[in-house]
């Protein structure tokens, strides 16, 4: 009888945090959040409800959180987890959104995560990107796909190398949104980075690709997606990645982890070498709201970094 009254209380407690989130979730919707974006809430927000419960034990309920459960929680995730910072804000700043969401609609007392600090990200060293070599690499395995994928593979690679886009931003472009003349050409960019709009252009490089892949292209019309499975549907963000990720061990490129964003670093770092001291233009094309965030692309790499120490050692060898 007992454990039959403890499984219908667990049952209730989960179904209470389980209606929370979906409350959440749908809320994020109707803010129309990309799909990506609810994703992601979802799963850290999961993680977090399940770690709380197996905590709290079985009369645990949504509406006794407190700020103490979030600091325990971060603790966790420092000590017993250990994962990267960003990860560790990112899980924080979704619990942060998530109580203030609760609070204003009275489902909590109080905002509990407002005095939740997130941890201090020092970054001293520029991101990772690809180098020449790499990228050719890259490229060359790309235009070699099998199953009438290469022009389209070669031209998505290159469309990430030279105008920085996001993952998202590419797999919600449509054909419409390319302006390809003779020696000009743009891309817009409809909904970026919260629901900003602008306009990338693209250079000799770019223009050329995509017009070699359109050219394979049963005269598509301005709405349909830029770039198609192999059953004629607009590829989402998880098979343009899956594509990427493909593309780069079959290039053996070992020395980063290949993704979109990766591809995004690469762009960013070319340019800011090519155009020292343009910081602003870099931004517009990334779209970034801050420059502080533009500026990671300037600081000294790692590699930047070891070559100064090692002609800076002191001479203690005897």
């Amino acid at each position: 009888m007992w454990g039959t009254r403890r499984r219908t209380i667990q049952t209730k407690q989960q179904s209470s945090a389980t209606h929370w989130l979906a409350a959440f979730l749908d809320r994020l919707r109707r803010e129309d959040l990309s799909p990506v974006t609810v994703r992601g809430y979802r799963y850290d927000l999961r993680q977090f409800f399940q770690w709380w419960q197996e905590g709290k034990g079985h009369d645990a309920r949504p509406e006794q959180l407190s700020s103490l459960d979030l600091i325990r929680y971060r603790q966790y995730l420092v000590n017993v987890q250990a994962l990267k910072p960003t990860t560790i804000n990112r899980r924080l700043e979704a619990l942060r959104h998530f109580c203030r969401w609760a609070y204003d609609t009275r489902r909590l007392k109080r905002h509990i995560a407002q005095d939740v600090k997130p941890l201090q990200v020092v970054r001293n060293v520029q991101p990772l990107g690809l180098v020449d070599a790499e990228v050719y690499s890259l490229l060359r395995v790309a235009g070699a796909s099998t199953h009438g994928l290469a022009t389209r593979n070669y031209t998505l690679v290159q469309l990430f190398l030279q105008t920085g886009l996001r993952v998202g931003e590419v797999a919600a472009l449509q054909v419409g949104d390319l302006v390809l003349r003779e020696r000009a050409g743009l891309v817009r960019v409809r909904a970026g980075k919260g629901l900003k709009a602008r306009e990338v252009p693209l250079n000799a490089t770019a223009r050329r690709a995509l017009r070699t892949y359109l050219a394979t292209r049963e005269e598509p019309r301005p709405t349909d997606p830029l770039f198609v499975s192999t059953r004629g549907t607009a590829m989402p963000t998880r098979n343009i990645q899956a594509t990427l990720t493909h593309l780069a061990r079959r290039a053996k490129l070992r020395r980063v982890r290949v993704s979109a964003h990766t591809l995004r670093h690469t762009f960013a770092l070319t340019y800011i070498r090519q155009n020292p001291g343009k910081l602003v233009e870099l931004a517009s094309l990334l779209g970034h709201e801050s420059l502080d965030t533009t500026a990671i692309y300037t600081r000294p790499s790692r590699e930047e970094l070891a070559q100064d120490l090692e002609r800076s050692r002191l001479n203690v060898d005897g």
